[in-house]
């Protein structure tokens, strides 16, 4: 039998015999310990199951609100609001949610299940350009027709015609669709009269105008039509072109084709710096802008549809890829920004963040396009220019 050597004195230099070293007593119990532990571990649990539970809550109900905004938007002039979130929050939300619900164990799986469906169900409302800037950069053919589109901003500020000139010189368009073509004068749309100045400033360029709604084109223009809606409510004073007439058809002629460009700026679906959110003439003006809206929509789409010629429609049509209105449209016209190097094209506002893209350029099946692209104002709209290159 080996025993174990027993714990020796301790000898310091000076030959003293110190006491052997003790261990330190503990200043807490073993179930003292546990008990911690597993009350912190029941905490933990419970806030987890909460947290999942209102990640899965909340997914779902994005989820309805999306299947409810596909079934109502566009349709219905109560359901505006919601058509004017930014379209990239139908990517964002279901992105957040799933990512927010993957350290919940027991939730993560529904809450990965309904994110998904509701990115399935709103990526076509999220305006996302897929592949944007992975599409290679096409060549423009030396015939290919450059139109532009610009809402101007009430035309130019006081004070600065000569860069407003300047700037429609330098994009150098075979077409140029001008919207606003207006002043504000006390809160009061005005008529303007610079068409004189437009021709000595852009010489060679043949002229269309009504209302607000200006056209001008390198090539003969055949055929002139203001396309006029019907069912409009009363306009609310003196300058009813500017309330009637939305949308400008030129028909020019193209070598030995003959090209529809459509100008175009539908109304507004919110006055903004209008009444307060939460008083009745708030909706009213919404629900009266419904019925500005969908009216000239339907004009626009009845005529493209009796239209045999190929189409170029472009303009600020104020609404997005999130907003149902975009339907009214025939379906065999294309989008030409797929044509457009950026993943999230956007147009408007230029002063902030643009999240929005408001102004769109569409085509109909005889057009190739392409280029398309959004260019800076130089601080004279808070809108971009869109420029198309296309051939028929």
């Amino acid at each position: 039998m080996t025993l174990s050597p027993s714990p020796q004195p301790l000898v310091d230099t000076a030959g003293q015999i110190q006491p052997s070293a003790q261990p330190q007593p503990r200043t807490g119990s073993t179930e003292d310990l546990v008990g911690s532990r597993r009350r912190h571990g029941r905490w933990g649990r419970w806030w987890r199951r909460w947290l999942g539970r209102v990640f899965v809550t909340g997914s779902a109900l994005w989820l309805v609100f999306v299947f409810v905004h596909l079934a109502l938007s566009g349709r219905v002039w109560w359901w505006l609001l919601a058509g004017l979130l930014p379209p990239i929050t139908f990517l964002a939300v279901p992105l957040l949610f799933a990512a927010a619900a993957a350290g919940c164990w027991r939730t993560r799986r529904p809450a990965a299940l309904l994110c998904t469906l509701a990115l399935i169900a709103g990526a076509p409302l999220a305006g996302i350009n897929l592949p944007g800037p992975l599409r290679p950069a096409q060549p423009v053919p030396s015939d290919a027709l450059r139109v532009v589109a610009w809402n101007t901003g009430y035309w130019h500020p006081a004070g600065a015609g000569d860069d407003f000139y300047h700037l429609l010189r330098a994009n150098r368009a075979d077409v140029y669709l001008l919207q606003e073509y207006i002043a504000e004068t006390d809160g009061r749309i005005v008529p303007i009269d610079e068409l004189d100045r437009l021709r000595r400033e852009l010489p060679g360029y043949h002229v269309a105008q009504v209302g607000e709604l200006v056209t001008l084109s390198r090539f003969p223009i055949v055929g002139e039509i203001a396309l006029s809606a019907d069912g409009l409510p009363p306009a609310p004073d003196d300058f009813t072109d500017f309330w009637r007439y939305q949308v400008l058809r030129t028909d020019l002629q193209v070598g030995d084709e003959v090209l529809s460009v459509y100008n175009a700026h539908l109304p507004v679906p919110l006055w903004a710096g209008g009444p307060g959110l939460f008083t009745g003439q708030f909706h009213r003006s919404i629900r009266e802008q419904h019925a500005r809206r969908v009216p000239q929509f339907e004009a626009l789409a009845t005529d493209v549809e009796t239209n045999d010629h190929p189409v170029v429609l472009a303009g600020d049509l104020n609404t997005t890829a999130a907003m149902g209105d975009i339907r009214r449209l025939p379906d065999g016209l294309r989008d030409a920004v797929t044509a457009n190097r950026s993943l999230y094209p956007a147009s408007w506002p230029v002063a902030q963040t643009s999240l929005w893209r408001l102004d769109w350029a569409l085509v109909s099946p005889q057009i190739t396009v392409h280029r398309h692209e959004f260019s800076e104002p130089a601080g004279l709209s808070d809108h971009r220019l869109q420029s198309i290159w296309v051939t028929l």
